[in-house]
């Protein structure tokens, strides 16, 4: 039996350089937050959060990357705790050359979508060179697959994607339910343990997490690895020690 641990996943995004939430991907509701990027980050290293997701949504629109705030976050993960904290980078890595500056840059994993869908031969190319680094995130909205922060769909089942990636070194699948994200309604716990059994990979829980009873729920799944926590850390609604402690020992 699995032990009850899930690993916490502070999300840190990014867009205009600023700290923000964004209601089901919806760039129109927006939520800025006091904290800045650099001090967010400082705060869950104290605490011994051990990775940290970091989504660069100027990048996922189709703006320019913030790359150099990712690299600065990167660096001061780096040197924080003897070097224990890692960022997992997503957003708008939609090429080779998006995702090796990304691990050049310091991020210890690399977050794609689109890449599957329209390129699955250099997709499966970077998992081979990167075991255990490239993240495989399916973006739900109903029964459907999203691209492109959100704006398309994949035009391809989850059944389909995941029988793709059943056969790559992936660290991971990260599932959110679109319609549960930055909303507060909850997790769709089911949905990603569902999509990780058909992907034959750890799940990466997203979308709606609210409440230390949410964390406990995802850690008694074994198919879970780790859960996204937001909105629900910036508004206060969750303390982070409160997390932490909901999510066993792992960080």
């Amino acid at each position: 039996m699995k032990e009850a641990t899930v690993q916490l996943l502070p999300a840190i995004d990014l867009r205009g350089g600023q700290v923000v939430r964004l209601e089901r991907g919806d760039d129109g509701r927006r939520t800025v937050y006091d904290a800045d990027p650099s001090g967010a980050l400082r705060r869950y290293c104290e605490a011994g959060v051990s990775r940290i997701h970091v989504v660069d949504l100027d990048a996922a629109f189709g703006d320019a990357p913030q790359r150099g705030v990712v690299q600065e976050l990167a660096r001061q993960a780096a040197e924080a705790e003897g070097g224990r904290a890692h960022i997992q980078l997503g957003g708008g890595l939609r090429d080779r050359e998006a995702v090796e500056w990304a691990f050049g840059a310091g991020c210890e994993r690399a977050v794609v979508t689109s890449l599957i869908v329209r390129e699955f031969d250099v997709f499966a190319g970077l998992c081979r060179d990167y075991p255990g680094r490239m993240v495989a995130a399916l973006d739900m909205d109903g029964g459907e697959v999203r691209l492109a922060g959100w704006t398309e769909s994949a035009d391809r089942s989850p059944a389909a994607l995941c029988g793709q990636l059943a056969d790559l070194p992936i660290a991971a699948v990260l599932v959110t339910d679109i319609s549960r994200d930055g909303m507060m309604r909850g997790p769709n716990i089911d949905l990603a343990c569902r999509i990780g059994n058909m992907a034959g990979a750890s799940a990466i829980l997203s979308g709606g997490v609210r409440s230390a009873a949410d964390l406990e729920a995802a850690s008694l799944r074994p198919e879970i690895e780790a859960a996204i926590v937001g909105r629900a850390l910036y508004d206060g609604s969750l303390g982070l020690d409160e997390a932490i402690e909901a999510c066993g020992s792992a960080r």
